[in-house]
Order: structure tokens, then C-alpha cells, then sequence
């Protein structure tokens, strides 16, 4: 399945807010966007430099990615990187992740780019822990799209 892939009937994207972003129906300080993706602050930034990269193709979370995906996420973190570069941040002390199901809020796929990591508080740095069961690196979904893990 390609990004262009249109959503299934049954996904409402009228009822999600990162489609809905995507859409232009809902306000977002956008500072990235293609045809396949949009790029904006999260709301309750971890760290100064704290952007949400989101397919505009409607994927509920990154278990439900098959193999056919993982050019997609090795996109999303050079887009990840872009940003930072564009922004003043250096991607040598970022951290990349998906939240993994059921951990996340809004269930639309989408990568935290969080920098630098030296200045996330003790509360972020607990919610957003490389590799723990609710906050997985991009390495780590590529190994299980792979089978490796």
C-alpha cells in the first residue's frame, strides 16, 4: 500500500485531528509539508525543539505498518532531520520514536522528534524512553516490520 492509498471506507477522517491538520480543517503551525506529509509542534513540547511528523495517509500506529512501510519511516526520519537542520536544532541530540499501542492519544500514525534530549524534563524523559513498552525508536519498528525482534 502506497501513502496515495486513499483510506478505508470506514475511517472517518472528519473525526481525526492529525487528518484533519493534514486537511488544512484544523490550525497548526505547519513548518514542513509534501504530498505525503506534514510536519508541526506538538502542543506540549518535551524539549524546545519538539515536532510531530505525520503521514497524511491515515495509518492508526506503527503496529499496524507492515514491511512495505519501512521506506516510508526511513522518510520520516530524514524529514525529521530537515526540520531540526531548518529549525536551528542539531539532530546529534534528538530523539526519534513512535508511541507503540495502546500508549498513545491520538491514533494516527506520527514520529516525535524531540531536541535536544539534554533539555527534557524528568516527566518527558519517562514518557518518551527509547525502547521502553510505550516509546519505540525507528530502528527498533524497521527490526519488527523486518522480523527480527
Amino acid at each position: 500500500m502506497s501513502l496515495s492509498t486513499p483510506p478505508s471506507p470506514s475511517h472517518d477522517r472528519g473525526k481525526c485531528t492529525f487528518c484533519k491538520v493534514c486537511d488544512g480543517k484544523e490550525q497548526s503551525n505547519i513548518v514542513y509539508q509534501d504530498e505525503e506529509f506534514v510536519v508541526f509542534p506538538d502542543i506540549r513540547p518535551a524539549a524546545p525543539h519538539h515536532y510531530l511528523i505525520v503521514t497524511r495517509h491515515h495509518y492508526p500506529d506503527a503496529r499496524s505498518l507492515t514491511q512495505e512501510q519501512i521506506p516510508m519511516i526511513e522518510r520520516m526520519v530524514s524529514i525529521g532531520k530537515e526540520v531540526l537542520a531548518t529549525q536551528g536544532a542539531s539532530d546529534g541530540s534528538a530523539r526519534f520514536g513512535f508511541h507503540w499501542p495502546p500508549f498513545h492519544s491520538i491514533a494516527h500514525l506520527h514520529l516525535h522528534v524531540i531536541a535536544p534530549e539534554s533539555e527534557m524534563g524528568f516527566i518527558a524523559r519517562g514518557i518518551f524512553k527509547t525502547n521502553s513498552f510505550w516509546f519505540v525508536s525507528p530502528e527498533t519498528v524497521v527490526s519488527r516490520l523486518q522480523g527480527k525482534l
